[in-house]
């Protein structure tokens, strides 16, 4: 036969949950963001040298001058000058010879320069 013990004075512990290797303070945490800010900024000047424009233009394009007549769209604009299948492309090459936005909002009366062809 088996007998049971009671022992009255059991007292069950807490699980102790392990302390992290590193902990960082508030001010811990700054000097981190400003590291990696200045490390970060650091790159972009040394990389930036790339992104500069050269002094010479580029090769000019024929281009005849429209004028916006009432109902007209950017989008139905480049409908009637571009090939099959290219009217986006010809919509953002209006764009750019123009400085105009990317909403493509168009004013009665304003002259567009269009590609020719």
């Amino acid at each position: 036969m088996s007998s049971v013990t009671l022992v009255s004075g059991f007292v069950p512990t807490k699980s102790v949950a392990p302390q992290p290797a590193l902990r960082l303070t508030r001010r811990g945490r700054v000097v981190l963001v400003l590291l990696f800010t200045a490390a970060l900024m650091a790159l972009m000047i040394v990389r930036g040298g790339f992104a500069v424009a050269t002094l010479s233009a580029g090769s000019p394009g024929p281009v005849r001058v429209i004028q916006i007549q009432p109902g007209d769209t950017l989008y139905r604009i480049a409908g009637q000058l571009a090939a099959p299948g290219e009217v986006r492309e010809m919509v953002l090459r209006i764009q750019e010879l123009n400085s105009l936005p990317d909403d493509g909002s168009l004013q009665v009366g304003t002259q567009l320069a269009v590609p020719k062809g």
